[in-house]
């Protein structure tokens, strides 16, 4: 049986280092749409060094290569190429500092079975040099074609955009080249640069990340409902409900439900097809 829980639950994924720098930080908030306008305060405050913060979503970055260790995992043999990736919940258990080295430790945390396919969520818990944990994301993979082993469905799709109009709309229009330039972040999956490539996964163009949409809608509600305030940022949620392409206008809903901020991103290009659904972000008290 290739996914077998009773192996592969809690199995861990090994500890490593990551060091980033504030060059890293800039680079990543340019793959998320920041610098436009170029000489505006709050953009500068992303992309200069002077005053430099730190968005949020940056969390899953010094991470993503924790991923790696799930190939090594009794129970867990499964094609990568039917592997996508579902949703990203991040949570930000202090202000994320503009340079560090951190020390990520990985493990199996949830494995569903979906039918069709598994349901495998990898917890990513990181800590800055004092030990002082800094942030923790869980990665929920979608395994297609690894369903039908017995095991429970799991729980459903939180974070429902409730039944009335928005409580406000953000509009952001993606650069032609997003995804040339996200990639350069650490994900170097063709799907994202190379045409031909694309067209084998079903894809007229190359298409955005999935984390890099992730990052664009952070921004856009840190930004519009939060001041600028990147420390208000408690929690982050999403489910990726379809794909972006680069140069696309992203439609972001919101609204304010208690101390939530519920969340979904449409394209205004492709008569508002969905991009992120099922998200939130838990304001800091």
């Amino acid at each position: 049986m290739p996914i077998d829980p009773s192996k592969a639950l809690g199995a861990e994924l090994g500890e490593g280092k990551h060091t980033y720098t504030r060059d890293d930080v800039i680079l990543y908030h340019l793959g998320v749409g920041a610098g436009v306008p170029a000489t505006d305060a709050n953009e500068l405050e992303y992309t200069y060094e002077k005053n430099l913060k730190v968005l949020p979503s940056f969390g899953v970055i010094p991470t993503f290569s924790s991923m790696g260790g799930l190939g090594a995992v009794e129970g867990m043999d499964f094609n990568w190429a039917m592997l996508l990736h579902g949703e990203q919940d991040l949570e930000v258990h202090q202000p994320i500092p503009p340079e560090a080295t951190i020390t990520n430790k990985g493990k199996v945390a949830e494995i569903w079975d979906k039918g069709k396919a598994a349901l495998v969520v990898l917890q990513v818990d990181s800590s800055d040099e004092s030990g002082k944990p800094l942030f923790t994301n869980r990665f929920s993979l979608f395994l297609r074609g690894e369903g039908g082993f017995g095991g429970e469905a799991g729980p459903k799709a939180g974070n429902k955009a409730p039944d009335r109009e928005p409580d406000g709309v953000i509009e952001v229009k993606t650069l032609p080249q997003q995804a040339l330039i996200y990639r350069l972040s650490g994900d170097k999956n063709p799907l994202h640069a190379d045409p031909e490539f694309a067209k084998m996964g079903g894809f007229d163009t190359p298409i955005i990340h999935g984390l890099c949409s992730y990052g664009v809608v952070c921004k856009a509600v840190v930004d519009e409902v939060l001041g600028g305030d990147v420390t208000k940022v408690a929690r982050y949620q999403a489910r990726f409900a379809g794909v972006a392409f680069p140069g696309e206008t992203y439609r972001i809903s919101y609204w304010k439900e208690g101390d939530k901020i519920l969340i979904q991103a449409n394209s205004v290009d492709r008569d508002n097809a969905p991009i992120i659904s099922n998200a939130a972000i838990t304001v800091r008290s």
